[in-house]
């Protein structure tokens, strides 16, 4: 490879990161009447036919943190030294998990779902991995800022909504790989509940990093959920948190920004035929 193309690398990089940021939210902005529309025929389509409607998107993640509840601190009884309470630390991680986990798994699926949308007709592609983050960031945003509120204070209620919207950002890079993997490479869609399964056991919100065996505890820094959930953790907890819980994400987030955006931009003439 010539020294210019090697030295021009870099500049490339950081013009496709910067693009990976801006034009979605450009698009966003220039289509949000059909975003909105779109926002809305999803929330009908998740509701239609049900008693709770709408109730059922808050009341789900209820019941998962229930059993998650009845299973850890009444079956098991676990307990956490120290002045925090394993309920106040559980449900403080366990909203974020959620958040992320519903996000990863309607983004692998959106350019599936709503083909309709763009498999006879032009429309602008890049709304619609847009839509898993919104939605979740909608839903358990709500949820998340009375649950913060009641455990930790009108203060700490602050910090939610910057959490929840610090995570959808977190997320774009990953909801515009995972749409095009997901419609390209149809068994990911197979495993990736596998792959959910296993972060969320290496992921410790269900309990506190200091509870793993002493040789296991290096490689969380090999796991970005632990990082964020540390960091959230310490927002609402204060509990204690290192340079490296900031940093490492947020790198992450650089490094995929870019080529994610390249793909998914790449791909659009050939998604109508991988339907």
């Amino acid at each position: 490879m010539p020294v210019a193309k090697i030295l021009r690398l870099p500049l490339r990089l950081a013009v496709h990161a910067c693009s990976g940021l801006v034009e979605p939210l450009r698009a966003l902005a220039r289509h949000r009447s059909l975003f909105l529309l779109l926002l809305r025929r999803d929330l009908a389509d998740r509701t239609s036919g049900t008693v709770l409607g709408f109730s059922w998107l808050l009341v789900q993640p209820a019941l998962q943190m229930l059993a998650f509840w009845f299973l850890l601190e009444l079956v098991l009884q676990v307990r956490f030294p120290g002045r925090i309470g394993f309920l106040d630390y559980f449900l403080v991680g366990m909203l974020p998990w959620l958040l992320i986990s519903e996000a990863v798994m309607r983004s692998t699926a959106v350019l599936n779902d709503l083909s309709s949308l763009y498999s006879r007709m032009a429309f602008p592609i890049v709304l619609l991995p847009l839509l898993p983050l919104v939605m979740a960031g909608a839903i358990f945003g709500m949820v998340y800022i009375v649950l913060v509120g009641l455990l930790a204070g009108p203060l700490a209620a602050l910090y939610a909504p910057l959490i929840i919207a610090a995570l959808l950002l977190w997320l774009l890079p990953l909801a515009y790989l995972l749409s095009v993997v997901g419609l390209f490479v149809r068994d990911f869609r197979q495993f990736l509940p596998f792959v959910l399964t296993m972060f969320m056991y290496l992921t410790p919100f269900l309990y506190m990093p200091q509870m793993l065996p002493e040789a296991m505890q290096p490689f969380m820094v090999l796991n970005p959920l632990a990082d964020i959930l540390a960091v959230v953790h310490h927002l609402i907890l204060g509990l204690p948190v290192t340079a490296g819980n900031w940093i490492r994400p947020w790198l992450l987030w650089l490094v995929l920004l870019g080529p994610a955006w390249v793909i998914f931009y790449r791909a659009q003439p050939h998604m109508r035929e991988a339907l």
